[in-house]
């Protein structure tokens, strides 16, 4: 690992060398540990530090005040001079910017003046040993397990010529494994998010997949059509962060989504779905914590680098079934007359009366499907939210409130907004870990199982 450097030096840096009016800089410094396995053997480990800084100048010109972007590893005070120097020649090259705003002032973070958090290999201390007895187990039933850990710690220093000094220590981890005959004919998936791996159970996850392989055993092909469907934590955790994707204000005002009052406005205030839903964010949710305040290196649609260090809150997205907020900016919550509710890096899904397990609703079907996981998900019909994909290692049949046997996989189409207007029976809220979205892009979720009485297979899908 290199050696550490200071941050908040950089941040100094920047910010006495720029000629801009305004300033804003964004130092993450990023540590990860990662272990991958495969054939039910350790095969490699990695760990990995870097810096990476993000410098936002603003200069006032004639109609406005123009911004210009640059970001880049920078360790020494020569690449952030390279940065500043970059980033000031863009923001006089541009036009003004039609999300002007006042920055955020003083705003100071106590912990300001701390070193980064990090994390490396010995964050597997309890769950290597318990993978390699996972290892012996399924070699002992026939099976081999695929897999891969990462554990990220990101610190991130947000500072400002207009007194901003906040930090945030951001940890992020997740343990993925797949689980196949030694014929390699079945598959079968598990994941599961974590802030720091003493909550994960290897030889746990290794016993869920064996029952899963063995429920494989029978294989039963059906038709496409529309199935009484079970979608577990994961799969609605899938079709929920895209449901918060899509939320942007602006689409939404200009008619372009599944949230808009058309030919201009949005539903905000209208009923959207079942009013057992809620839908929200919150920095502080425990065991989901994240940023609570903004970190905006480009502006765009459903961000502004004017809104740097705008505090983040508790956010109801949707609430009794109706739209209570969308994804803004000051600039778009101008547009839309509504407060600003920045971007949150967590979502809750949680419906009034939900109980139980993903089991209960097994146990409650007469006949119908449990998925696994989706995958390849893909936006179909923004007007409505349509999305399609795959289903991907383990679709089950249901029979009589048991797991009767495998089904083949199919293609998908749905929207998660018609879901939620659609769905029977809800499990009780868990944290989640989404098998499209999580690996990479937000894994900070919670949400029940759905039973959803006519969820549409719409093609057979070849893939194994």
């Amino acid at each position: 690992m290199s050696a550490r450097v200071h941050p908040q030096s950089l941040v100094d840096q920047a910010l006495a060398t720029t000629v801009a009016y305004e300033c804003v800089v964004i130092v993450r410094d990023h540590t990860s540990a990662n272990l991958r396995w495969a054939n039910n053997t350790l095969t490699t480990n990695g760990v990995m530090h870097g810096v990476h800084v993000s410098v936002v100048s603003f200069v006032k010109q004639a109609g406005g005040v123009s911004t210009g972007s640059v970001s880049g590893s920078a360790t020494t005070q020569a690449e952030v001079d390279v940065l500043v120097r970059a980033a000031d020649a863009a923001a006089r090259a541009a036009d003004p910017a039609e999300d002007e705003a006042a920055l955020v002032r003083d705003r100071v973070s106590p912990d300001w003046d701390d070193e980064p958090a990090s994390t490396g290999i010995e964050v597997y201390d309890s769950v290597a040993p318990a993978l390699g007895e996972a290892f012996g187990r399924a070699r002992d039933g026939g099976r081999v397990l695929y897999g891969f850990v990462n554990h990220e710690v990101t610190t991130t220093y947000l500072g400002s010529s207009t007194g901003l000094r906040l930090r945030h220590v951001q940890p992020t981890g997740h343990f993925a494994c797949t689980g196949k005959t030694a014929d390699l004919s079945q598959s079968a998936w598990f994941g599961t998010a974590t802030r720091d791996f003493t909550d994960v159970d290897p030889l746990a996850a290794e016993q869920t997949l064996a029952q899963r392989l063995a429920w494989g055993e029978r294989r039963v092909d059906l038709d496409a059509g529309r199935y009484d469907t079970i979608l577990p934590p994961s799969a609605v955790a899938d079709l929920m962060i895209d449901a918060y994707w899509y939320a942007g204000a602006r689409d939404a005002f200009e008619g372009q989504s599944v949230y808009s009052r058309r030919p201009t406005g949005t539903r905000i205030g209208e009923a959207v779905v079942d009013p057992r839903v809620r839908l929200l964010s919150d920095p502080a949710y425990a065991g989901l914590e994240c940023a609570p305040f903004t970190v905006a290196a480009a502006s765009g649609n459903d961000d502004s680098v004017f809104d740097n260090g705008l505090e983040l809150t508790a956010t109801d997205w949707i609430r009794g079934g109706e739209l209570t907020a969308l994804r803004q900016t000051r600039h778009t919550a101008a547009m839309t007359g509504q407060p600003a509710t920045g971007s949150v890096d967590n979502l809750v899904l949680e419906v009034e009366s939900g109980t139980g397990t993903v089991e209960d609703l097994v146990g409650g079907t007469e006949r119908g499907l449990l998925l696994t996981c989706l995958w390849y998900i893909r936006e179909v019909d923004p007007q409505t939210l349509l999305l399609t994909g795959l289903t991907r290692d383990g679709v089950y049949l249901v029979e009589g409130g048991e797991i009767t046997g495998a089904v083949n996989n199919f293609r998908w189409n749905e929207s998660p907004v018609d879901l939620l207007r659609r769905f029977s029976h809800a499990s009780a809220t868990v944290p989640s870990f989404s098998r499209e979205w999580g690996d990479d892009y937000f894994s900070r979720t919670a949400t029940p199982a759905l039973r959803v009485p006519d969820f549409n297979m719409s093609s057979v899908s070849p893939a194994q």
